[in-house]
């Protein structure tokens, strides 16, 4: 007894001063904001257990807050690193994962983690096959304002649905289809309303304006109507429109929900970093493994509707 009483202690301690060597792949905004939630983790949160080794970036940008910049090849070499946060614009997240999956790394990538579902579960079977965590960023479902909008919504008997987005022009090339670069609103959609079923998708665009607005049509499983609408052009304010009917009622707004006080890139940080202590159950992991890979498949099922060649009756 006393002899297995010593084992636990050990490994008490053993994850108690665990340590994960990491790097930040690319340095943009939310690259930016890695490097410093790294650095100033919350008070005995799990990213305490993150130790920034440095960042990777195509720029030369020598030192940020007197983080190093290092080479990718460093980076993936660097046995002392065992995470990499890849932060990079949407088309090079499949490259960097798939990169620092094979040199043995866990990865945290920004959503989508790839532009098509057939890579992204690749990829996660790679993770899976190497004993990696492989964890998407989702900070939409990290928000007070969805928190509180999840609780209104939770036990009510959807009758129809849409979520319209607007927002500025993306450069497709970099961010994907419209699908995949506002797989945002599609997670809330299947996280408040369970599996969805794709009916139709159209897209317009004005490609003279920079213009361009996505309608996909859903089924819930209980046959029930939901709509998304991604609307992007200069000028366009970034906002969010519901428009939820239940039998009980409508909720047409957005709830007003007060800041929180830990930001929702460090709520993601502590999340992963929890993942990597092994304090996520195999439940919570199978749960969001399968909302990310769903949702994948759905926002490709769309870009196949939306590139379709348009039927001419005569």
């Amino acid at each position: 007894m006393l002899f297995f009483l010593d084992l636990l202690s050990i490994f008490v301690f053993f994850q108690a001063n665990k340590m994960f060597g990491t790097v930040v792949v690319g340095i943009g905004i939310a690259g930016s904001v890695r490097i410093r939630d790294i650095l100033n983790p919350m008070p005995s949160s799990p990213s305490e257990h993150l130790k920034l080794f440095g960042f990777v970036s195509r720029r030369t940008l020598g030192n940020i807050d007197e983080v190093k910049q290092i080479s990718l090849q460093d980076a993936l070499g660097n046995k002392e690193i065992q995470a990499a946060i890849i932060s990079t614009d949407n088309k090079s997240h499949e490259e960097n994962v798939r990169m620092f999956l094979e040199a043995g790394k866990h990865v945290l990538v920004e959503y989508p983690m790839a532009l098509s579902a057939s890579t992204a579960r690749e990829l996660w079977e790679m993770a899976e096959h190497k004993g990696k965590i492989l964890h998407v960023e989702h900070i939409e479902l990290l928000t007070e304002e969805y928190k509180q909008l999840k609780k209104e919504v939770a036990g009510k008997e959807l009758v129809k649905g849409t979520l319209h987005f607007t927002g500025g022009a993306l450069d497709e090339e970099r961010s994907g289809f419209p699908a995949f670069s506002g797989i945002a609103r599609l997670t809330w959609l299947v996280d408040l309303f369970g599996d969805l079923t794709v009916t139709s998708a159209t897209r317009e665009e004005q490609k003279e304006k920079n213009y361009s607005k996505m309608t996909a049509h859903f089924q819930t499983e209980n046959k029930k109507p939901l709509t998304w609408i991604e609307e992007r052009g200069p000028g366009l304010r970034r906002d969010k429109k519901i428009n939820f009917c239940f039998k009980s009622g409508c909720l047409e707004n957005l709830p007003e929900a007060p800041r929180s006080a830990v930001g929702i890139f460090m709520q993601d940080q502590n999340l992963f970093a929890k993942k990597l202590l092994g304090q996520v159950s195999r439940e919570e992991l199978a749960a969001e493994k399968w909302r990310i890979l769903r949702c994948l498949d759905l926002a490709e099922e769309i870009q196949q509707h939306c590139e379709r060649p348009v039927k001419i009756h005569s």
